[in-house]
């Protein structure tokens, strides 16, 4: 049970740029994807040619966990068609992938004044027992057995019916040879 991995959370970003008119249709975006408002996230870097400086809020971020981010990862799956490249895990078992269409998420009609806007779903796994890491008393080290493995996590989403693309091209190429 202690080794059960489970979502931590699930992170959904969106490049808007400097332009405050694409930021209101972001947030309306958000609203329809997710249920929630986003927060904003500000340029950190001053990048002349972009018209970009410190603190003009260039993206929105939201974070979802518990029950919202589980309904949310289904549904983000759907919109994928339940496809995933094996190479968007990293070796700590999390994961990111974007959807290019917000419309195609289930529930979602395309509004003429919205238009088409794309996002990146980031997920963060973890097992039971993770706490000690950020807790504020006695904070220790999380063990091995305790750390989500990349393998843990591609059978994590397997589980839940997406198909890893990297599988058909290793069957493709032994066949080949």
């Amino acid at each position: 049970m202690m080794n059960q991995v489970g979502i931590e959370k699930v992170v959904i970003n969106m490049g808007v740029g400097a332009e405050e008119s694409q930021m209101k249709k972001a947030i309306q975006v958000m609203q329809t994807i997710a249920g929630k408002k986003g927060v904003k996230t500000n340029c950190k870097v001053r990048i002349p040619d972009w018209g970009l400086r410190p603190g003009i809020p260039i993206g929105l971020k939201l974070t979802l966990r518990r029950k919202d981010a589980e309904d949310f990862l289904k549904r983000a799956f759907i919109a994928k068609e339940n496809k995933m490249n094996a190479k968007s895990f990293d070796k700590e078992g999390n994961f990111a992938f974007g959807v290019k269409e917000h419309i195609n998420m289930p529930g979602v009609k395309y509004d003429p004044k919205l238009g088409i806007m794309g996002f990146d779903v980031i997920v963060a796994l973890q097992k039971k027992g993770h706490r000690v890491k950020r807790r504020k008393v006695k904070t220790s080290k999380i063990g091995k057995k305790q750390r989500v493995s990349k393998e843990e996590a591609v059978a994590f989403v397997t589980e839940l019916g997406v198909e890893l693309e990297w599988l058909k091209q290793k069957l493709i190429k032994t066949k080949n040879m």
